[in-house]
């Protein structure tokens, strides 16, 4: 039984984001990079949470996830499911609002592969949405600069957890160099 992190990258993302393999270094630095799980999440939300879903199942061991934005918001669900600590990074505390103005045609980050993000999606992440939290199981870092999400939604949401709320910075949270230790330790790894 060895822990491990679930780590859920964003919309429009991969597993190749620099946080992605800034966690993934730090993990092999301390030898421990066979404990992380990062995969490579579907445009449509039934799909990436069953994806997610599959790992804890299978997982012998403790598990915690990490998100950042979308995948902050399914980390919230998989927390609340299952009884997971999370840590959340600017997450789209709102997803399914926050996503409308993304319908349409989409391009991937990483791999530049094209989809369409429709209403149905919309609805999927709606269904998704978990009406209240258990605050000792999250570890909140937000950036005040987040510029595509207001990082006092999170900060509301997640009120009464762990929160770190750094100044500046923007969405893709610029200080995490200097806080994947604290995300390490307070996953108990």
């Amino acid at each position: 039984m060895s822990p491990g992190i679930l780590y859920l990258h964003g919309f429009c993302s991969s597993p190749q984001s620099w946080k992605a393999r800034l966690l993934a270094d730090a993990l092999e630095a301390r030898g421990l990079r066979e404990q992380l799980y990062c995969p490579f999440l579907s445009h449509v939300p039934n799909e990436a949470m069953a994806e997610a879903e599959a790992i804890i199942e299978r997982h012998d061991g403790p598990l915690a996830v990490a998100g950042s934005s979308l995948g902050g918001f399914y980390a919230t669900c998989l927390s609340e499911k299952y009884a997971l600590r999370a840590v959340l990074i600017n997450p789209a505390v709102r997803a399914p609002i926050s996503l409308q103005k993304y319908l349409g045609t989409q391009t991937n980050l990483h791999t530049h592969e094209s989809f369409e993000f429709t209403v149905e999606h919309v609805a999927q992440l709606r269904a998704l949405e978990v009406a209240q939290v258990t605050p000792s199981r999250y570890l909140l870092m937000v950036e005040t600069g987040d510029e595509v999400l207001d990082y006092r939604q999170a900060v509301a949401r997640y009120a009464g957890c762990r929160q770190i709320v750094l100044p500046g910075g923007d969405h893709s949270f610029t200080q995490f160099p200097e806080y994947v230790a604290q995300l390490i330790e307070f996953c108990r790894l």
